[in-house]
C-alpha cells in the first residue's frame, strides 16, 4: 500500500497555488514535467498542451499488455480579462462553471506574474432591496488592479487562496483536479509490470473535455479511468431539510462512478473497482447518479470506444475559492487505483 507523507502534501500544494485556468495551463504543465521525467519511457506534450506520458510494461516477449489510460486535467475554472481596464478596472469573462455568488469581494491574482486584485462591485450600503434579492451578474463586476495595476486582454486570473493543511482536511483552491494530477504523479513512480501505463495530463477539462479527446485518440487505450475530484453533497441540511440525497460524502474513500452527464460507466471496471477495494479492505462509495461528468465522456466515444470508468476524490464547494477534501480519502483513492492497476488482465475487457 501507499502513502501520503510530507512529500505528497508538499506536491500537492505547489500543484494547487499554481495558476493554469482553461486555455493557459502552462504553470502546471512545468510542475508535471519536472516531477515524470524521471520515471518515464516517454513524454509528449501535445498541440494542445496535454502532457502525455507512457511507461512500459515488463511482461515479456510474446505477450501484450494491457493498454491502460489513467486521465487527470491540468486546468482550474477562473476568469479571462476581456478589456484593456481604466483606472485600474478591468471587465472580465468567467472560464468554467463559476457561481457569481462567489465573486464578490474576493482577492485574485493576474497574469504570469501573479498581480493581486480584487472583484469589485456596488457594496451592499449603495444599493436597493430589490438589488439585494438578485444575484450580481458578472458583467457589473470589475477586477480591481488599482490604478497603477497593469493586464492585458486574454490574460488569465483566478481566486488567491493558499493551501493548507488542517487536522484531517486539505482547503485550497482547484483541489479539483490538482488532487488528481498529484495521484497519477504517485502512481508512475510505482507504475505496475503487467500493464502498459499511459497517463494523460489533460488540459480544457472545464470548457468541454477536450484535451483528453486528443489524449485518447492518441494512446489508443484497451480502457481509461478518469481520475477526478467529484462535488460532495453532504451538508447536514438542504434547502431547510434533513439532506437525506447525498451524492458522495467526505470520509468515505474513493468514489466509484456508475453514470453521470456524460457517461454510463463500464459495468466490468465498477465491478472490478468495487471487488479490489473489497478485497484489500479500502474504503469507497458509488458516487450516485447525477449532473456533472468528467473526461471519462470524451474518451469512450474516440476511435471504435472505450471502455471507462471515473474515480474521484471527494470535495466539498466545488468551483468557488477554496475546497475542502480529506487526506485519507485522497489515499484510498491512490490506493484503490495501485491496487487495480496491479491486479488488471487483458480477460477484464475481453468479453461482456
Amino acid at each position: 500500500m501507499l502513502s501520503i507523507g510530507q512529500t505528497q502534501i508538499k506536491l500537492l500544494e505547489k500543484l494547487c497555488n499554481a495558476m493554469s485556468v482553461s486555455g493557459d495551463e502552462g504553470e502546471v504543465r512545468r510542475i508535471v514535467l519536472e516531477e515524470v521525467k524521471p520515471y518515464a519511457d516517454e513524454i509528449k506534450v501535445d498541440a494542445l498542451g496535454s502532457v502525455l506520458v507512457r511507461k512500459h510494461a515488463s511482461t515479456g516477449k510474446g505477450k501484450k499488455p494491457l493498454r491502460v489510460l489513467l486521465d487527470a486535467h491540468m486546468d482550474e475554472v477562473g476568469f479571462m480579462i476581456v478589456d484593456d481596464g481604466e483606472d485600474g478596472f478591468f471587465q472580465f469573462e468567467v472560464v468554467g462553471g463559476i457561481d457569481a455568488r462567489h465573486l464578490v469581494g474576493k482577492q485574485i491574482i493576474v497574469g504570469k506574474d501573479h498581480n493581486v486584485g480584487v472583484i469589485g462591485a456596488k457594496p451592499i450600503h449603495l444599493t436597493t432591496p430589490e438589488e439585494r434579492q438578485r444575484t450580481i451578474d458578472v458583467e457589473s463586476m470589475r477586477i480591481d488592479l488599482g490604478p497603477e495595476g497593469k493586464a492585458k486582454i486574454g490574460d488569465r486570473a483566478t481566486f488567491a487562496t493558499k493551501f493548507k493543511r488542517v487536522g484531517p482536511s486539505i482547503m485550497s483552491k482547484a483541489i479539483d483536479d490538482r488532487i488528481g494530477i498529484a495521484i497519477l504523479i504517485e502512481l508512475l513512480k510505482h507504475a505496475p509490470k503487467n500493464i502498459e501505463l499511459c497517463l494523460s495530463f489533460s488540459v480544457q477539462e472545464e470548457i468541454g473535455l477536450r484535451g483528453a479527446k486528443v489524449a485518447a485518440h492518441y494512446f489508443e487505450p484497451d480502457l481509461a479511468i478518469a481520475v477526478d475530484s467529484t462535488p460532495a453533497r453532504d451538508l447536514p441540511h438542504h434547502e431547510g431539510k434533513e439532506n437525506y440525497t447525498y451524492n458522495t460524502q467526505l470520509g468515505l474513500g474513493p468514489a466509484i462512478y456508475i453514470a453521470n452527464s456524460s457517461t454510463i460507466d463500464d459495468p466490468r471496471l465498477v465491478r472490478f473497482l468495487a471487488e479490489t477495494a473489497d478485497k484489500h479492505n479500502i474504503q469507497y462509495q458509488f458516487r450516485q447518479p447525477g449532473g456533472g461528468g468528467t473526461n471519462a465522456g470524451a474518451i469512450q466515444q474516440t476511435r471504435i470506444g472505450v471502455p471507462v470508468v471515473s474515480v474521484s476524490v471527494p470535495h466539498r464547494y466545488t468551483h468557488s475559492p477554496i475546497s475542502v477534501s480529506r487526506v485519507d480519502d485522497w489515499k484510498n483513492t491512490l490506493n484503490l487505483l495501485y491496487m487495480a492497476l496491479n491486479n488488471m488482465e487483458p480477460s477484464l475487457v475481453k468479453s461482456r
